[in-house]
């Protein structure tokens, strides 16, 4: 089995973002990181693999030529090579675009499993591994917080809001995983030092039969017109009820009333 592991350059998740002039994140603002949400799906790629139920796991990578720095991180928890699509056209690309970027690197690649975090902590639209597995036309796996792979199939138990789900799908299908996995074990410096050796292969868009407009901002489905910064931090309003709550339930009906929630 070769399983493949989707990696994202982030920014630091602490940090205050920045937007650039054309509406888009500015992804130079802060020190990038590698997606926390794609480590807990690197740990269970690594725990399928030393089951001894994968032979090879790979990273795949959409970003700029920066971003070899990550996908070096993500090789240093033993992974054994990394694909990555580096192209200027991919510069803006939505969840839809960047799904089409992920297929169409894998349209020549043997894979058998996509393993990958449910969201990136930048944008948190949690629709590219839905849309991935649609572009490839295999099943969705998603929500996972526990993991079973079998002889041509795996089971998942999916995190719902009242409990689980336990569905099975055949292979190849693409799984994303939720925090409730696993813990992410630590980069040994010997896995840090071996990474720096391992395979990565780049590739453009041409490379993968896409052009600039199927893509990026050009191709991107979804549109940002305008941002504004949020509103500072105003004095709370403090209610004093009569102890009959009914004073309270009012005051916070309004106040929801005001903000349209209600």
């Amino acid at each position: 089995m070769r399983i493949i592991c989707p990696v994202k350059r982030v920014p630091d998740t602490a940090a205050e973002k920045k937007i650039a002039a054309d509406n888009t994140l500015d992804r130079d603002g802060s020190e990038p990181v590698l997606n926390a949400n794609d480590e807990w799906a690197i740990e269970e790629a690594m725990r399928v693999k030393e089951a001894g139920k994968a032979d090879e796991i790979f990273a795949l990578c959409m970003g700029p030529e920066q971003a070899q720095q990550t996908i070096r991180k993500a090789l240093s928890y033993g992974l054994d090579g990394a694909i990555q699509v580096s192209d200027e056209g991919c510069a803006g690309s939505d969840a839809p675009a960047t799904a089409r970027v992920l297929a169409g690197a894998l349209g020549d690649e043997p894979w058998d499993l996509i393993l990958m975090g449910n969201q990136s902590s930048d944008a948190r639209t949690m629709l590219v591994p839905a849309m991935l597995a649609e572009y490839l036309g295999v099943p969705a796996l998603t929500y996972a917080k526990r993991l079973e792979v079998g002889d041509g199939e795996v089971t998942v138990d999916r995190e719902t809001p009242t409990g689980h789900q336990t569905v099975t799908a055949p292979t190849p299908a693409v799984v994303s995983v939720v925090e409730a996995i696993n813990e992410p074990r630590y980069p040994s410096f010997k896995g840090i030092m071996a990474a720096k050796k391992k395979p990565l292969a780049v590739k453009d868009l041409a490379g993968i039969g896409l052009a600039a407009d199927d893509v990026g901002s050009a191709g991107a489905w979804t549109q940002t017109l305008d941002i504004a910064p949020k509103p500072p931090r105003e004095a709370g309003e403090q209610v004093t009820d009569d102890g009959s709550g009914a004073v309270g339930a009012e005051a916070i009906a309004e106040f929801l009333v005001r903000q349209k929630m209600l």
